[in-house]
Parts: C-alpha cells; structure tokens; sequence
C-alpha cells in the first residue's frame, strides 16, 4: 500500500477538518503579511529614491528661495544660505547622541532678510560629563554668513519626562537647554515664522560637529519581518503534514502485517 492510497483511506474526524480549515487561515493570513511587509518595503525604496532625486538636484540659492517661496518645502533639497545668526534664539536639544557620545544639537534661527528666517540645525557639541548643564563653547559668527545645507524636516523628539525635567533645567545657565523643540513657541520667542528647517552640511566648524546620519531606506527590517512571516507560514504547513498524514501513516506501516 503506498502512501496516497493509505493516506485516503485512513478514517477522519471532524477534528480534522477543523485543524485542516484552520492550518489554511494560518498559512493565508501569514503569507498575506509577508507579501504586505514587501509592499511596504517597495514604498519606502520608492520614498528613499525621491530624496535622492531631491539630494541630486540643483543647489538652491538664498536669492531663488527669496524670489519662490513655494521652494521651503521641498525636502532633502541642497541649499546654499546667507543670512544672519538670530545669536540670542540659540536652543541646545538634550539627548542627542553623535558617534555614541552624549550630547545637544545646536539650533539657531538664521535672518535671510527682514521677512524670511529659518531655523538651522547648525550641529553637535559633547555634554560635559561632570555637569551636564555646563555647555561647550560655539562661535557664532555677526554680521552676514553663509552656509551649506539641505533642507529638512524639524528636529525629531525624543521622549519627555514632562514639566518636572523642563522645570530642573530653568535656571540663567541652562534657559536655552530644550528636551524637544516647540517650533511655534519659538517663533513666538523670535518673533518670526520660520520658512523651513535647514540641517547645515558645512565640514566641521565653530566648535559644532555635523557627521549626520545618512537617510536610509529602512527596508531590510520590511525584509526580515516579512521573511519570517513566510517561514512560519511555511512552518504550519510542515507540521500539518507532519501530524496530520506523515505520523498516521507511519503508525499503518508499522500496524500492517
């Protein structure tokens, strides 16, 4: 007797067809996740492909900017800047690391003219280790300067432990310390709206660090998750098979005379 004419002539149960609708639930459902995974995998590749058609473009001017506003807000794009430090609007964002050292970003509104200001993500400077409220020291140039950068998203947030950790850092020393960044509260302080965000791209200057991060696509967790989402698909199959016709048929083999 071979194993497809034992397999259909072992007797079944209701209980198998209950395990059998429910392995194929399991197996759709999971191999239906894996393939959404890969979709969302194939719309941050096609995402990171647009900023990186934006990184390529053309370098925009502080004069085109001021002449088409509508092009604050085109993302990722390279700038070339001249304006002036807003000095005393400078904030230090709190827990930042660079290079798995501790440490603040440095944010500044610079002055393009009269009307138009935006806020420029100048760079990195260390945390003291022995006072976290005692800040490197930066230059930051008077008069007109210019700068490299593209434009950006505000600066992430990081979690808050609320008004508790807001009101430690108070004091004359560290009133310009934020643990996230209110971007309307600061331009309420600066009495200005900002354009866009601009990280600055400039080598290492001023007493700032600026190795950011390269804009990945994010793609390989999609890829890993939707993996094991097909192995365990994969995995029920085998042992539906495994208890349901491969055991059953053992047991008859070793049953028969």
């Amino acid at each position: 007797m071979n194993f497809i004419s034992t397999i259909i002539s072992l007797p079944r149960s209701r209980a198998f067809a209950w395990v059998t609708l429910a392995m194929w639930v399991g197996v759709a459902v999971t191999v239906r996740l894996g393939f959404w995974q890969l979709s969302r995998a194939d719309q941050k590749q096609a995402q990171h492909a647009a900023i990186v058609a934006q990184q390529s473009a053309p370098v925009l001017s502080t004069e085109a900017l001021l002449a088409e506003p509508a092009l604050f807000a085109q993302l990722h794009r390279r700038v070339q800047l001249q304006g002036r430090w807003l000095r005393e609007h400078t904030v230090y964002l709190d827990n930042r690391p660079m290079q798995g050292r501790a440490g603040f970003w440095v944010v500044t509104p610079l002055a393009l003219n009269d009307h138009t200001t935006v806020l420029v993500q100048r760079g990195w400077i260390p945390r003291n280790s022995q006072d976290r409220l005692q800040l490197a020291p930066i230059e930051t140039p008077i008069g007109v300067v210019q700068l490299q950068g593209r434009l950006a998203p505000p600066p992430s947030s990081v979690l808050s432990l609320g008004h508790a950790e807001a009101d430690a850092s108070a004091d004359s020393r560290t009133s310009n310390i934020r643990q996230n960044l209110d971007l309307d509260q600061m331009a309420a302080q600066v009495g200005a709206h900002f354009s866009a965000t601009v990280l600055q791209t400039d080598p290492a200057s001023d007493g700032l660090l600026r190795e950011w991060p390269e804009i990945a696509s994010g793609i390989d967790k999609n890829l890993a998750y939707a993996f094991q989402w097909f192995a365990l698909a994969a995995v029920q199959l085998m042992l539906y098979l495994w208890f349901q016709f491969i055991i059953p048929y053992r047991h008859v083999r070793r049953s028969t005379p």
